[in-house]
């Protein structure tokens, strides 16, 4: 199995139902594939001063499991993805960091 873990950075803050609806486009998208496993999000829990911290700190973390890296090249082009990105990328900038990974625990 791998992971696929993203740290989504939004540049500005988002209302609350906003971003439950960004995190459910993306897991809805995801889903609709057929080769996720499972997907799970949370949002950052913030502390005080890290702002000046010269690093990207994300609003929320997004992880979905695949069966192998075949699965996880093939996710990259599930249909909707690229627009539910664009669509969202032109609502409300944001960059993403991520890594492919095996399960952690």
């Amino acid at each position: 199995m791998i992971h696929h873990t993203m740290m989504v950075a939004f540049d500005h803050a988002l209302p609350t139902a906003e971003l439950d609806q960004y995190l459910a486009d993306i897991e809805r998208v995801m889903l609709d594939s057929g080769l996720v496993q499972s997907f799970v999000a949370r949002r950052h829990l913030s502390t005080p001063g890290e702002e000046a911290i010269p690093a990207l700190i994300a609003t929320v973390i997004v992880q979905f499991a695949v069966a192998d890296i075949d699965a996880l090249t093939k996710a990259f082009s599930a249909p909707g993805l690229h627009d539910v990105i664009e669509r969202w990328q032109a609502r409300h900038p944001y960059k993403v960091a991520w890594a492919n990974h095996e399960p952690l625990a």
